[in-house]
């Protein structure tokens, strides 16, 4: 870099510019050059920001950065390491690895959401604001540091701990999809009964009843309908886990 550039950026920054350097430094396990996108990176679009352009100024594009970085490093990697996978395996074993799931116990190992500037309580976020702040911190590496730094935070927080190929082949992405799959191969009727599920609590719940052949196999509930559906099937498939796998 520029010493020029350097010197600038380090009498420029105030105190809270300090402290948060050091915060992202422990973070990526990196020196940042530029704190404005890591500053992005953490800001929600409830404190209705906006720069000098009139664009807003919050993480959700720099999520959709990350997620195009991340898929790319994740990809090349896959096609180095597997190279009899055609395009079907890859993307399915991509899939798996930075999964809804994967992301935001990703997010939650860093405790991202500690350093979240926001209006909303935290504690009313949903589940998913752990991976949606680890894509844009990824983002936020690529416009600071560039492509190699950037493949290198993902090896290393990614890659090396969790990308295990014997053990990704039997992942299940998602229950509900294998159960569906499972049925019309086995030429079995099923259906998701939902129900609004409130009970006492002032968060609004739903139920859903998973029949397969007019039998109730399993029942669940969550916050949403596609949740519940999938926590039902989840159920359901260690119901049936015998079954399934004969038929493998």
């Amino acid at each position: 870099m520029n010493i020029f550039k350097k010197l600038f950026s380090k009498k420029s920054r105030t105190p809270e510019d300090g402290i948060f350097f050091e915060t992202i430094k422990q973070i990526i396990n990196d020196t940042p050059i530029n704190l404005e996108p890591y500053k992005r990176a953490f800001t929600h679009r409830s404190m209705n920001k906006i720069d000098e352009n009139g664009q807003a100024i919050n993480y959700e594009r720099l999520e959709f950065l990350g997620d195009a970085m991340l898929g790319l490093v994740i990809a090349a990697h896959l096609y180095k390491v597997v190279p009899t996978g055609d395009e079907g395996y890859l993307t399915k074993m991509r899939s798996k690895i930075v999964s809804r799931e994967q992301l935001n116990e990703l997010g939650k190992s860093l405790r991202l959401i500690q350093h979240v500037e926001s209006k909303v309580v935290t504690t009313h976020f949903g589940e998913n604001i752990h991976g949606n702040l680890f894509e844009a911190l990824i983002g936020a590496i690529y416009l600071d540091l560039g492509y190699e730094r950037c493949e290198d935070f993902i090896t290393t927080k990614v890659i090396v701990p969790y990308v295990d190929i014997e053990k990704l082949e039997g992942k299940i992405i998602s229950y509900k999809s294998l159960l569906i799959e499972w049925c019309q191969k086995q030429k079995k009727t099923f259906a998701y009964e939902v129900f609004e599920d409130t009970g006492n609590e002032s968060v609004k719940y739903f139920g859903v009843k998973l029949k397969i052949d007019n039998e109730i196999i399993a029942r669940a509930r969550a916050t949403s309908k596609k949740k519940a559906e999938e926590i039902a099937s989840k159920r359901a498939y260690f119901v049936l886990q015998d079954q399934i796998e004969a038929s493998n």
